[in-house]
């Protein structure tokens, strides 16, 4: 059992499933709708929870009616919210999240106006407890500040960075990791039609870090500091449910596999299983 430190966002998510995504200025009825916590960061540590790791959220919270809700739901799965920031006079990030029945994809609206997390906030953090540090790739400065703060002082602790997006300057933060989890968005948005040449690409100006990723129905991809290319594909789903998550649920399997000293080719198979079951489900309850 390890100590596991998630640096990002939490968000009221409000889901509504649809028979089909519908065409613009389309009225449809929704076949049902949740309201649920979400956002990166707090989804991976849900999942790590469950497979029975001490998991603390570091990140601001408004101090409205919505962050009731995330707190109550991190606090039943066993999140530690000792680092969080509270903001006043601001409101909860929301995410619109419409489900297609037809092909499990979602399409997300997102607003967001609550400041993050500074590096101010992330010193008071007693790192030293920790036996692993995962960072969602956003809030680009402060998060570089941060990871300088953790090389200086805590240099041998693992750092796991989530590089989902295509954000500003993201590369910045790339040397400090030991493990980058790449999304097919941002290869896609860099340029690479497929993993691998995003995977290759990366190890020739970051050799000493450990390089994933994930590519839908394909599975999901490693390169290791070896420059060696290991391949799962996805798990067998007869009815796609429920994909929001997934991604965040595959990082969740990764950092487990390696704090468990699991093999590579174990290890990726693992976090493509625990992905493929989230999408067979609507939430998080019960992967681990």
């Amino acid at each position: 059992m390890s100590n596991i430190l998630s640096i990002g966002v939490a968000v009221l998510d409000i889901s509504s499933r649809v028979c089909g995504y519908p065409e613009e200025d389309d009225e449809v009825r929704a076949l049902e709708q949740r309201v649920s916590r979400g956002g990166n960061a707090t989804n991976t540590l849900v999942v790590l929870s469950q497979l029975d790791h001490h998991c603390s959220w570091a990140g601001v919270i408004a101090d409205d009616l919505n962050s009731v809700f995330i707190r109550e739901d991190l606090g039943i799965n066993h999140v530690g919210m000792e680092y969080v920031s509270v903001c006043n006079n601001h409101k909860t990030p929301v995410s619109h999240i419409t489900i297609n029945s037809e092909t499990g994809s979602r399409t997300i609206v997102h607003y967001s106006d609550l400041p993050e997390l500074t590096l101010a906030d992330f010193k008071r953090i007693d790192l030293g407890r920790f036996d692993w540090v995962h960072f969602e790739g956003r809030n680009i400065g402060q998060t570089e500040n941060m990871l300088m703060h953790i090389k200086d002082g805590f240099d041998s602790l693992p750092i796991s960075l989530e590089v989902e997006k295509p954000r500003g300057d993201i590369d910045r933060l790339f040397c400090f990791a030991d493990i980058l989890l790449f999304s097919r968005v941002y290869a896609r948005s860099a340029g690479f039609a497929d993993a691998q040449s995003l995977l290759e690409s990366m190890h020739r100006d970051y050799p000493e870090t450990l390089h994933y990723c994930t590519w839908g129905g394909q599975g999901a991809y490693l390169m290791n500091r070896e420059g060696k290319m290991v391949h799962s594909p996805a798990s067998n789903i007869p009815e796609i449910v429920d994909t929001v998550g997934a991604g965040d649920t595959f990082n969740a399997g990764i950092i487990h596999a390696h704090l468990a000293s699991k093999g590579e080719r174990e290890g990726l198979a693992l976090a493509c299983k625990l992905a493929g079951r989230k999408c067979m489900q609507t939430g998080f309850d019960g992967l681990g």
